[in-house]
């Protein structure tokens, strides 16, 4: 399949500081993009300009504040002179999980700000810029968009959320040819797996004893499910392949399922009847069957 050269194009990444975001920006820097690279703290922007990377440039972006998403578009369309926008990666997200009834509301509302509210304010701010250049939008889904495992709640729905996004966001900017693509990675080797079990440590402290021993032996299974996960995680560059593919491919893909164990659940869960499907679930997370 043929691929479109760069030309001097532009991209713009958010989430940039680590994992999925950072080897993006590296590798379609590499390929000849300028890529400018979102990042939300003073330390990782001073991290990515000191490296002196050819075509990176460091973009103070959090998508959860709209002065900032308005000064980086800003930014970019003052920066890119002639050159053209190929492509927004809207990458930034976290992960917030736990029991659903101990959830403090505040960080359901801050999962859904910056997975969900956040995507859609970043898009809109740079949706005329890519309107001018025909570029492409390239969301970060997961495959928790489509499988919603237990104490996975808050980061499935935003996950789930951003499918219905991307969806009509494909069909509402048809009229002026910007594709919309759908990354769905399963368990991929980042620092996210190391950071959602210390947020995970963090929102247990919150937790009253006696509310938490309620689903102790459950948390602590699904504790032990991540680490496997973990182990299994598929490399970065898996995903980084199928982003590039989406900004640069003649005929790129509405989706694209990251994992043959992705792909399998996928076509499983169609067909599966709900109530055999939490049953696989459970053993598949080694879920105790009865609360001790």
């Amino acid at each position: 399949m043929g691929h479109s050269s760069p030309d001097q194009a532009a991209v713009v990444i958010t989430g940039c500081s680590t994992g999925i975001g950072a080897a993006c920006a590296r590798e379609l820097a590499r390929r000849g993009f300028r890529v400018f690279a979102g990042v939300r703290s003073e330390s990782d922007f001073r991290r990515l300009a000191a490296e002196g990377s050819a075509g990176l440039v460091p973009l103070r972006l959090d998508v959860t504040k709209g002065d900032q998403i308005e000064a980086a578009a800003r930014q970019v369309e003052q920066s890119l002179g002639s050159a053209r926008l190929a492509g927004l990666v809207n990458n930034a997200g976290t992960v917030v999980a736990g029991p659903l009834e101990l959830l403090p509301i505040g960080e359901l509302r801050r999962q859904w700000e910056v997975n969900v509210i956040g995507q859609v304010a970043v898009t809109q701010a740079f949706l005329p810029i890519l309107r001018r250049s025909g570029g492409r939008i390239v969301n970060m889904g997961s495959f928790n968009g489509r499988i919603a495992p237990p104490y996975m709640g808050p980061y499935a729905a935003s996950k789930f959320a951003l499918e219905a996004i991307s969806d009509c966001l494909r069909t509402e900017l048809r009229h002026w040819n910007i594709h919309v693509a759908l990354i769905e990675p399963g368990s991929i080797a980042t620092p996210i797996w190391e950071k959602t079990l210390a947020a995970a440590d963090a929102l247990r402290s919150a937790i009253r004893p006696e509310a938490l021993a309620l689903y102790e032996a459950d948390v602590e299974a699904m504790r032990a499910a991540s680490r496997l996960m973990a182990q299994a995680a598929l490399p970065v560059a898996t995903v980084v392949r199928a982003v590039v593919h989406a900004l640069t491919a003649r005929r790129p893909k509405c989706r694209y399922p990251i994992g043959l164990q992705t792909r399998l659940l996928f076509r499983a869960i169609k067909w599966v009847p709900d109530p055999l499907w939490d049953r696989i679930v459970q053993r598949w997370l080694r879920l105790p069957r009865h609360r001790p």
